[in-house]
């Protein structure tokens, strides 16, 4: 992911991906997401979606 195209926070990704069990691997390779699969990060990113969705719904 470019540094300038963060669209959810990193505390809420971390979140998400520990939810998933991804960050796991992410803290075994020193922070890095770059070994995340596509199919983990679209997970993530669904994931996002839907607690941003579910947000708007309560307003």
């Amino acid at each position: 992911m470019s540094k300038n195209s963060k669209l959810i926070s990193e505390n809420l990704r971390e979140e998400i991906a520990k939810e998933l069990g991804v960050y796991e691997q992410v803290k075994r390779d020193g922070g890095s997401w770059g070994n995340v699969s596509s199919k983990d990060c679209g997970n993530i990113v669904s994931k996002a979606i839907e607690i941003a969705n579910r947000s708007v719904e309560n307003k």
